[in-house]
């Protein structure tokens, strides 16, 4: 089964990515920011980080998104921020075949895009919050978001084999 956290702060194009590499093989994907509380919206539209304490609840229910999608027989990806690797690893949990995905880009050019995007509860205030709780992961894939879209696609389909 592949298995997929699509990974990395704010803006940075994680439901984009993880919607094309869905797409191109056949699998599925969900979006982490669709099963926020109520409560971590409000917080973060407010401009205020969440904590831990705010995220552990919200990550539990994506290790059991997770788990269902890895019982599809279908790839299948989440878009998730997944900043920390207690985070991945609370991910991770009970599911060794669990790969992340990681979408690299500058602070500079994740502020440009960000600037841009309407309607999304997640503000520009919050995205160095965002850079300053990043642990880079050491076994993911890597991408680079400087690239368009497609070339991240073939890039991560190069590396991963779909059989």
């Amino acid at each position: 089964m592949k298995l997929f956290v699509v990974m990395g702060v704010s803006g940075c194009g994680k439901t984009s990515v993880a919607r094309a590499l869905a797409e191109r093989c056949g699998g599925s994907y969900v979006d982490a920011d669709d099963f926020h509380p109520e409560s971590n919206k409000q917080k973060m539209a407010a401009g205020i980080p969440l904590t831990d304490e705010d995220r552990w609840p919200w990550l539990n229910v994506l290790g059991g998104e997770l788990a269902k999608g890895a019982t599809t027989g279908r790839p299948f990806f989440l878009a998730c921020s997944a900043l920390k690797q207690s985070y991945r690893d609370r991910l991770s949990k009970g599911l060794p075949e669990l790969r992340f995905v990681y979408l690299k880009g500058s602070l500079e050019l994740i502020r440009e895009r960000m600037s841009q995007r309407q309607d999304h509860f997640m503000p520009l205030a919050l995205l160095e919050s965002q850079f300053a709780a990043l642990e880079e992961p050491v076994n993911a894939l890597v991408l680079d978001i400087a690239k368009p879209l497609e070339v991240m696609v073939e890039d991560f389909f190069a590396e991963v084999r779909m059989e």
